[in-house]
């Protein structure tokens, strides 16, 4: 095995992939907390395969995909979108997902992903790329700040029953 990070831009073949890599995010980040019907009620509705091809087919939308010996080891779905008010760039790209397998975390997946989140948002010619994390997901808050990620607000989340904190994170893009 190799280990080499290969990041590639997922097309519409992906879809499953996609659908499974999405599940493994929120199973993998909010199972613990949730009730499993709250689990698969949400992954049903944010997750099935109708609504990644819709997310695949949206001209705003650009999904990267982390392989390691041609295996799926991690993702990132990126959009163009008009962000919260506490972020403050002009021209923004949200990072509205951003998984790494666990098996791989702290090899190099995810720093891979998010150097070529960064390179994509300078081609869109962004001047922000911002991202909400899970307040108690201490392990993702602390990996946005070393790649300069800084909280700039919160927002609540809808899981279930429950509603749960995130924190906005921001930083400015450089070209």
């Amino acid at each position: 095995m190799t280990n080499i990070v290969h990041i590639r831009v997922a097309t519409p073949s992906d879809n499953a992939l996609l659908a499974e890599l999405g599940a493994r995010t929120y199973f993998d980040t909010f199972a613990r907390d949730n009730t499993p019907e709250d689990m698969a009620d949400y992954l049903a509705a944010s997750f099935g395969p109708q609504k990644q091809a819709d997310e695949l087919a949206d001209p705003l939308t650009t999904f990267l995909i982390a392989e390691i010996d041609h295996a799926a080891a991690g993702y990132a779905r990126l959009r163009l979108s008009p962000p919260p008010a506490a972020i403050t760039g002009r021209h923004p790209l949200e990072i509205a997902r951003f998984y790494s397998d666990k098996a791989w975390i702290g090899r190099g997946v995810g720093a891979a992903l998010m150097s070529a989140c960064l390179d994509c948002a300078a081609r869109h010619s962004c001047d922000t790329i911002w991202l909400d994390v899970w307040e108690r997901n201490a392990r993702a808050i602390a990996f946005y700040q070393k790649w300069g990620f800084a909280v700039v607000g919160t927002q609540t989340f809808q899981m279930g029953r429950d509603l749960q904190n995130d924190l906005l994170m921001q930083r400015p893009v450089t070209r």
